[in-house]
């Protein structure tokens, strides 16, 4: 790679939103929301519940599409980037169909499918990664167990364990924190840490503020559109969060 190449590509962000705007029938989400995230940054997306993170989300992954405005992931298009498996997806907990017949390991494994060709053959490297991922969100005992049987901190640890098996630039993650206790969000903030530090960029909506400190690098307030895009002791003033929980923070 040339020197102007690999600046070039060190100066696109992660993340682009230039302008977003998103209407679920009448409903306006998002409205004229812009956002960069550079890579190798956690980003907390913080706001009341509806306010929007969902969908910012959403939109980043190429699930919804804007009636206005641009989505770019790495330079691209996130349809191009899903293709690539380079963008990965933790859902919050209600989305994932508990009934499903699969095991966490099965679970994990579709992660390597962008690796593979049409036939989803795993091979030795498909199943190493696997098993590294299950073991860094500590899962290893629990690889043969029906996805549906785990709780939920253990769901979304197997969901944040599949995008490791990716090996996914960009990860999404929505509220992984509900519902989980405190034990397993330190573990997974861990976990993201590492990710961050070693290139990937995170992407994870709360409305949680305690849990953002020590997780992101910078904060994203959202209320149909970016009211305010600082670092966290900046974020996390009274003042700023005003803006976007409408008064109501204590």
């Amino acid at each position: 790679m040339t020197p102007g190449r690999a600046a070039s590509e060190a100066l696109t962000p992660a993340v682009r939103l230039d302008g977003v705007t998103v209407r679920y029938g009448e409903v306006l989400a998002l409205a004229d929301a812009s956002l960069e995230v550079a890579a190798g940054q956690v980003c907390g997306l913080v706001g009341l519940n509806g306010a929007g993170k969902t969908t910012m989300l959403k939109v980043t992954l190429g699930l919804v599409r804007p009636e206005a405005g641009s989505v770019a992931v790495d330079g691209g298009t996130p349809a191009a980037a899903r293709r690539t498996g380079s963008i990965a997806y933790v859902p919050q907990d209600g989305e994932i169909d508990k009934d499903f017949p699969l095991a966490v390991r099965d679970v994990v494994a579709t992660g390597r499918y962008a690796h593979q060709g049409p036939l989803r053959r795993a091979s030795a490297t498909d199943r190493a990664a696997v098993d590294l991922a299950l073991e860094r969100v500590g899962l290893t005992g629990l690889a043969d167990r029906q996805i549906g049987a785990l709780s939920g901190g253990q769901r979304k640890r197997a969901f944040v364990a599949r995008a490791i098996a990716q090996d996914a630039r960009l990860l999404l993650l929505d509220e992984p924190f509900a519902g989980v206790d405190t034990t397993t969000q330190e573990e997974l903030t861990a976990v993201l840490r590492e990710l961050a530090a070693a290139g990937a960029t995170v992407l994870v909506s709360t409305h949680d503020i305690d849990s953002v400190p020590a997780l992101c690098d910078e904060v994203a307030l959202v209320a149909q559109t970016v009211v305010l895009h600082e670092p966290p002791e900046i974020a996390l003033l009274p003042e700023s969060l005003a803006l976007a929980f409408r008064g109501v923070v204590r």
